[in-house]
């Protein structure tokens, strides 16, 4: 039995040995790699701006009449405390 590749499997063959040939060059593989980052940058940009978008509202400066943020932070601070002194003994 003889097997004919069909038009599209052979297009298919061709691109990928001429992104082979083209990619086995370091200069063309740093251009792939930043042309490819740039394009991640325009089709996802929430995921490189996520770090900005952080909703933080009361960081690092709980409000005296919060008891129960206050209370939070001081059993958090005293684990520590009890870590530390589990440790030196």
């Amino acid at each position: 039995m003889k097997r004919v590749l069909s038009m599209s499997s052979l297009l298919a063959v061709g691109v990928g040995a001429s992104a082979a040939v083209w990619l086995s060059n370091k200069p063309n593989r740093i251009k792939a790699g930043t042309l490819l980052k740039d394009w991640k940058r325009k089709v996802l940009p929430t995921v490189y701006q996520k770090s900005e978008q952080l909703p933080i509202h009361k960081g690092g400066h709980p409000l005296p009449h919060d008891v129960e943020d206050n209370k939070m932070v001081d059993e958090g601070a005293m684990y520590s405390v009890q870590f530390y002194n589990e440790k030196l003994q």
